[in-house]
C-alpha cells in the first residue's frame, strides 16, 4: 500500500459493484478497501486511517444512514459520500442530513465517481490536517462540552477530573485540530459536522 495515496473505504453488499469500484479507484491512483457490510467497515475505521468513506445507502443489517451517523461519532471530520439508486434518493437525502457530504446515483459512472471523490477530498481538507491524529474518546467528549460553552472547571467537575487534566486535554484537542483559539475551534468543529455554525457558543 502506498502511504502517500489517499485511502478510500467503499461499502456495498453487491460483490460485482465492489469489484468494479475497486478497479476504478485503483486506476485513479487511490488505495481502496472494500467492505460487504457496514459493520466490518466501522471496525476497520477504528484501526486504520481513512481519507474518504463511500457507502451504499440501502444494505441489509446496518444501512448507509446508520453507518454515516456512527462514523460521525467515531471520526467526525471524515468526508463521506452516499451511493444511491433512483428510488432511494429520499433516503440518500436523509444520509446527507446525517452528515454525508453528497450522494452519487447508480449506476456509477467512472467520471462522475472520480469528480465526486476529488470534490469531497478538496472540500474537506481536514482529512489531511488530522491524518494520524484522531481524537481520543475523552477528547471528543471534552470537545463537545467546550462547544456547549462549559468552562474547564465545569468540565472537570462533570467528568470527575482535575482542572489541570482538562486543560491538558484541551491543549491536545487544539493541537490535533490545528487551531489556536476557541473561535477557530468552533469553526473547525462546524466544518467537521460536530456542530452547526449558527449554534456555535459565544466566546
Amino acid at each position: 500500500m502506498n502511504i502517500n495515496k489517499k485511502n478510500i473505504f467503499f461499502v456495498d453488499d453487491e460483490s460485482t459493484v465492489r469489484k468494479a469500484v475497486e478497479m476504478t479507484l485503483k486506476r485513479l491512483g487511490y488505495n481502496v478497501s472494500c467492505f460487504a457490510n457496514a459493520a466490518d467497515c466501522l471496525e476497520k475505521l477504528k484501526k486504520q486511517n481513512c481519507d474518504l468513506l463511500i457507502t451504499d445507502v440501502k444494505m441489509p443489517g446496518m444501512d448507509g444512514i446508520e453507518l454515516v451517523q456512527k462514523t460521525k461519532h467515531l471520526v467526525p471530520w471524515l468526508p463521506m459520500l452516499i451511493v444511491t439508486g433512483y428510488g432511494d434518493i429520499p433516503m440518500a437525502v436523509r444520509a446527507v442530513k446525517a452528515g454525508a457530504l453528497n450522494f452519487i446515483e447508480k449506476p456509477l459512472q467512472s467520471k462522475t465517481l472520480a469528480d465526486a471523490i476529488r470534490a469531497a477530498l478538496k472540500q474537506n481538507s481536514l482529512a489531511n490536517i488530522l491524518k494520524g491524529k484522531a481524537l481520543t474518546k475523552t477528547e471528543t467528549i471534552i470537545l463537545r462540552m467546550i462547544l456547549q460553552g462549559k468552562t474547564n472547571r465545569e468540565i472537570a467537575i462533570t467528568l470527575h477530573r482535575s482542572t489541570r487534566t482538562v486543560e491538558d486535554h484541551r491543549l491536545h484537542i487544539m493541537r490535533k485540530l490545528n487551531v489556536e483559539n476557541v473561535v477557530d475551534l468552533v469553526k473547525r468543529a462546524a466544518a467537521m459536522g460536530i456542530i452547526e455554525a449558527e449554534r456555535s457558543p459565544s466566546t
